[in-house]
């Protein structure tokens, strides 16, 4: 083998293996682990200024000189976070305010310590913690942490690859409710009419999920699920309307639960929001838009969506931005299976159907794969590539390795990863392994590189009564994917399966072809005029 052979391999292999590797642009810190959060947060009724205290329990895997978290200091506009005083395991350390960073010196500790790291500080939180008032005029609180605006208020490591177990005690005048993550674990009144509401979860969480809620709620403890609880937490003045439109919650969580594997976490809340986006999915309680209450039960999908991420995005996380499929496109894609098995299958094609005109008309404007190393504003990655090609993706494998192989894979790398971080690399292999196939090409092709098949398929007479199918592939890249085709003959229908790898492809039909229907079933993402 020459040199100039050689080296041209070695520059193909590194473009094939660049994108599986490649890491966002936060900047990691892989000797420290943070395993505990304790937020104490105090709210009032006056002003928008918090007073926080944040206890964090951190593993060092290596002494450092410095550890940092992530904080928003206090800008010319007033708002952000002032820190007052920083302690480790009781005693006083250096440390000083970067405009997003809070950099502690943690003298004299080493290897193998686990550091009990206190911050007091107080301030208006320019984003993360939403304050304001919802449509009824009424004062609420409510966390808005994805992706990563948490240290706008929150001291800690902003960034999903890092998890941890989380409580917060929010202190707020006594006529109001809080809901957040995990179990309840008690409330009581302190001076000038305050009440402290303590919340716990033990399963660790990326800090992107982590929330609480502070309104005048009105509580409706819905029904249990494999004896998870389910409640609805809606305003009161909407609390007949709320409480039907979320009640349809335990179906996708019972579905979820049989065809997935054990719910992740303690209980179930859904909580009408004044969150920025239609549903956030913050473990065991999730926020919807104060606007999806109508009384109507239409928020069924929303529900659905945000419901599939407890097991996807919440307890499997991905490890770094550029793998948000893994979440996303999970979510979206297990909703369409929900409703596959409760509004059948002409309900599940259409719905595949319009998944896939998103995402064609998503890539006229953008041409980027699903895993883009290119973004760099995380807002951006709340698109059509992430949701709708993710899921086609999956709709695609599940295809290709059949259904049953499929839902086992689903469970198998579930319960391989809870409560852990991965990439597209780890949902590969479990993939492989669940299914016997190798299926390095299948997902380079779907989701390390941009676009899809375009098609131009022509049913033409052939000789002695035969016909000729000829496929063509019009895009740049060379595809490889099978094509149904329902053909009508004079012998009956007949559903042909022709596997493509070249840009011109035939196929000779031993009879006439009087019609014919592509892709009947909607299982190929693909272009294509008749």
């Amino acid at each position: 083998m020459n040199n100039y052979l050689k080296y041209s391999i070695l520059a193909v292999l590194l473009l094939l293996v660049l994108p599986v590797i490649a890491k966002d642009r936060y900047v990691r810190n892989p000797y420290i682990d943070v395993i505990h959060y304790t937020f104490s947060i105090t709210l009032n009724d006056s002003t928008d200024r918090i007073e926080g205290k944040a206890e964090i329990s951190l593993f060092l895997f290596e002494n450092q000189d410095s550890v940092s978290f992530d904080l928003v200091k206090k800008a010319v506009d007033g708002n952000g976070m002032i820190v007052t005083n920083v302690t480790i395991l009781g005693k006083q350390v250096k440390w000083y305010q970067a405009e997003e960073k809070l950099v502690l010196f943690p003298d004299n500790y080493i290897t193998g310590d686990t550091l009990g790291i206190s911050v007091e500080y107080f301030g208006v939180p320019a984003d993360g913690l939403i304050i304001s008032r919802n449509k009824f005029g009424k004062r609420v609180f409510f966390s808005d942490h994805w992706p990563d605006r948490a240290h706008n208020y929150l001291p800690c490591i902003d960034h999903p690859y890092d998890k941890a177990a989380v409580e917060f005690y929010i202190t707020a005048p006594s006529h109001y409710k809080v809901v957040s993550n995990g179990v309840f674990s008690g409330a009581w009144i302190v001076s000038d009419g305050l009440k402290c509401t303590h919340w716990e979860e033990s399963v660790p969480l990326p800090v992107k999920v982590m929330a609480f809620g502070v309104a005048d709620f009105a509580v409706n403890d819905t029904a249990k699920a494999d004896g998870i609880p389910v409640s609805s937490w809606v305003f009161p003045e909407n609390a007949k309307e709320g409480f039907f439109d979320y009640s349809v919650a335990v179906r996708p969580l019972e579905y979820y639960i049989t065809h997935i594997g054990t719910y992740p976490y303690k209980k179930l809340a859904n909580v009408q929001s004044k969150t920025i986006y239609g549903g956030l999915e913050n473990a065991g309680a999730i926020f919807y838009a104060e606007k999806s209450v109508t009384g109507m039960g239409r928020a069924e999908e929303l529900i659905s969506h945000e419901i599939a991420h407890q097991w996807f995005g919440n307890n499997i996380t991905e490890n770094d931005w550029y793998h948000i499929w893994l979440s996303e496109g999970f979510a979206t894609y297990l909703t369409s299976m929900y409703f596959e098995v409760t509004r059948g299958e002409d309900f599940f094609r259409t719905d595949m159907d319009s998944t896939r005109a998103k995402v064609l008309r998503y890539y006229r404007k953008n041409r980027m794969p699903v895993i883009d190393t290119t973004v760099t504003d995380l807002m951006k990655l709340l698109n059509p590539n992430s949701y709708q090609k993710g899921a086609w993706a999956l709709h695609m494998l599940r295809d290709q390795i059949g259904d049953s192989v499929f839902r086992k894979g689903l469970q198998m790398f579930y319960n391989k990863y809870r409560n852990s971080n991965v990439v597209t690399d780890d949902f590969r292999k479990v993939m492989e392994e669940a299914s016997g196939q190798q299926l390095n090409d299948f997902f380079r092709q779907w989701l390390y590189t941009g676009g899809q098949p375009v098609l131009d398929i022509r049913v033409e007479k052939g000789k002695r009564g035969t016909s000729r199918i000829t496929i063509e592939q019009k895009q740049d890249r060379i595809f490889t994917f099978p094509v149904e085709i329902l053909i009508g003959t004079s012998a009956g229908d007949k559903l042909l399966r022709i596997q493509v790898k070249e840009r011109l492809t035939k196929y000779t039909v031993p009879d006439r072809v009087f019609s014919y229907k592509v892709d009947p079933d909607v299982k190929l993402l693909f272009d294509y005029s008749k």
